[in-house]
C-alpha cells in the first residue's frame, strides 16, 4: 500500500483524538447530537472533472446546488500541508463550498500536485510556489472552457495565497476578482527544510485552532465535531506525508518578499484574523495602497488562520467574503 492509504486507514479515530487534545467527552457528544446543517432543504450535486499537467492526474471538482446552471465560478486553492477538504466541512452552515453554492456559485476546489486525491510525485520538493501556480491556471483554463464563462473569481489560503498570487501575475485573462485569505505576503521565519516530505500528524493538523492558557484546545472558539472533522479529513484526504516544496518557499527571513501585490491587475480583498501568528501585519495593513482599484482589506478581530472554521467568526467570515464577490 502506499503512503496516502496506510494513513487513510487512521480516519476513524476522530473521538480519541479530542479527548487527547483535551476537549471533554460530554462537549464532544454533546456537539455530535446537535441540529444538523441549516438550510437542510437545499440539495447538492458535486463531480470531479479529469485534470492532467505535466503528466500528473490532478483532483479538481465542482459543487453547485442540485438544478442550477450557475453564471458564476469561484476556485479555491489550499495551503501548504492539508488539501481542499477543508473548504467542505460538512457541519450545521460552517462549510464555504456550501454557502457559496448557495449564493449562486458554482464552486471548484483543486489539490496541487501530490496533495490529497491529486496523483502523488517521487520528489515532494517539485511542487513548489511557481509550479503550483502553473497547476492553477491549468485548473482555470479548463474551467474557462468547460464552463464558457471567460472569468472566474479565485480563492487562496495561507500558502495557497502565494500560489494564487503568483497565477494571478502570470494569467491574469480568466481572471476576474482575487482572494487571499490569510496571506502570507513574506517570509514566515527562516528554518532549513531539509525533508522534501513533511510528516503528518494529528497534533500537527490541530496546530492552527487557538488554545487556552495551559495548552487545551479552545472549545469556546472552536467546535468539538469541526476539530475532529477537520483533522479526520486530513488523515482520509492527505495522509502521513505532504509535499515540502511550498513549507521550503516559504520558510526564510521576513524580510523576503512572497507575493508581489503591484503585479496583481484585478481587484482582490486580503482578509485574515487579527491573532494569526503566521502573518507581517505591517505588509498587509499597507496592501490597499498597493492593489487596484476595486480591492479591500477585511480584518477580523479575534479571529485566526483559521479563521474560517471559528465558531466566532466563520459567519462574519463568509459574509465579508460574498459581500467583496457580489460587489
Amino acid at each position: 500500500m502506499n503512503r496516502k492509504m496506510i494513513s487513510r486507514a487512521l480516519a476513524f479515530l476522530s473521538l480519541a483524538v479530542l479527548l487527547c487534545l483535551g476537549a471533554k467527552a460530554a462537549d464532544v457528544q454533546a456537539a455530535v447530537t446537535e441540529t444538523a446543517v441549516t438550510e437542510a432543504s437545499v440539495s447538492y450535486v458535486s463531480e470531479v472533472v479529469p485534470l492532467e499537467r505535466n503528466g500528473i492526474a490532478l483532483f479538481l471538482d465542482y459543487t453547485k446546488t442540485e438544478g442550477t446552471q450557475p453564471d458564476k465560478n469561484i476556485l479555491l486553492v489550499h495551503g501548504v500541508t492539508y488539501s481542499s477538504h477543508e473548504f467542505d466541512i460538512d457541519y450545521q452552515d460552517y462549510s464555504l463550498v456550501r454557502r457559496l453554492a448557495r449564493e449562486g456559485y458554482t464552486v471548484w476546489k483543486m489539490d496541487i500536485a501530490g496533495y490529497g486525491r491529486s496523483e502523488e510525485v517521487e520528489d515532494g520538493f517539485m511542487p513548489d510556489s511557481d509550479y503550483a501556480a502553473e497547476d492553477i491556471a491549468a485548473a482555470v483554463d479548463l474551467i474557462a472552457q468547460e464552463t464558457g464563462q471567460d472569468k472566474i473569481d479565485v480563492l487562496g489560503w495561507s500558502w495557497g495565497t502565494v500560489t494564487t498570487g503568483r497565477f494571478a501575475a502570470a494569467h491574469p485573462e480568466h481572471l476576474n476578482k482575487l482572494v487571499l485569505y490569510a496571506p502570507i505576503l513574506s517570509g514566515i521565519g527562516e528554518f532549513n527544510v531539509e525533508e522534501p516530505f513533511h510528516h503528518n500528524t494529528w497534533e500537527h493538523a490541530s496546530d492552527d485552532f487557538q488554545r487556552t492558557e495551559n495548552g487545551e484546545i479552545d472549545l469556546d472558539i472552536v467546535d468539538p465535531v469541526i476539530l475532529a472533522m477537520f483533522c479526520s479529513g486530513c488523515w482520509r484526504y492527505d495522509g502521513e506525508y505532504s509535499p515540502n516544496g511550498g513549507r521550503r518557499d516559504i520558510c526564510v527571513s521576513p524580510e523576503e518578499i512572497l507575493i508581489d501585490l503591484t503585479k496583481i491587475t484585478v481587484p482582490t480583498l486580503i482578509i485574515c484574523g487579527s491573532e494569526d501568528p503566521y502573518l507581517n501585519y505591517d505588509l498587509v495593513g499597507a496592501s490597499p495602497q498597493l492593489l487596484p482599484a476595486g480591492s479591500a482589506l477585511e480584518m477580523i478581530e479575534g479571529g485566526s488562520h483559521i479563521v474560517l472554521l471559528e465558531k466566532p467568526y466563520y459567519n462574519d467570515f463568509q459574509d465579508r467574503l460574498v459581500r467583496f464577490l457580489e460587489g
